[in-house]
């Protein structure tokens, strides 16, 4: 099985892609995490909710992973109490040609972490909303860190008594992609 992640962050060694890596290590067995670490070349939206031709080469990447992949995990920082707008911009694209595009359907969940008292709660809630409406199909298991640079230690490692929680997302999430059975 596989998952695309993805960081709202552009900072190569920010909370949010610590996170993700961290995910990867308690991912359960014969999962995947593979990281899409192309946000920032992705053109501002045009606005267009249906293909007008050629699209670039960032957005067919998304656009060809997402497709690709079983379910997806998006960790994404607060700004300004929203989600980033390369990110929002990204899922934009991803969301055409409306209503069959890459996001329909799939498993998502949504966590994140900030250096302040709530998470990325807002940002988190914002996000899930974006994605419902893009026709992803949510998770309700979330991950919403706090005081991140308490949370980590200088190797990036995600502190113990955030495991569990991190691992029941992954785990969700999972569990969300898996086939129904007969």
């Amino acid at each position: 099985m596989r998952v695309l992640t993805i960081s709202g962050s552009l900072r190569p060694d920010s909370y949010n892609r610590k996170l993700l890596r961290n995910a990867e290590e308690h991912a359960p067995q014969g999962v995947v995490l593979e990281h899409w670490d192309r946000l920032a070349e992705v053109p501002p939206f045009h606005g267009l909710r249906t293909d007008t031709g050629e699209t670039p080469d960032a957005v067919d990447d998304l656009r060809r992973r997402l497709e690709e992949a079983d379910a997806v995990l998006i960790a994404t920082p607060e700004y300004n109490g929203s989600i980033p707008g390369a990110l929002k911009n990204a899922l934009d694209w991803a969301s055409t040609p409306f209503p069959d595009n890459a996001l329909r359907g799939k498993p998502v969940a949504v966590i994140g972490a900030s250096t302040g008292g709530y998470g990325a709660m807002w940002a988190q809630a914002d996000l899930r909303r974006v994605l419902g409406i893009t026709g992803a199909r949510m998770v309700g298991a979330e991950l919403a860190l706090p005081k991140a640079q308490d949370a980590f230690d200088d190797d990036g490692r995600l502190a113990p008594q955030h495991h569990g929680r991190l691992e029941s997302v992954v785990n969700e999430l999972v569990g969300a992609a898996q086939p129904i059975a007969a």
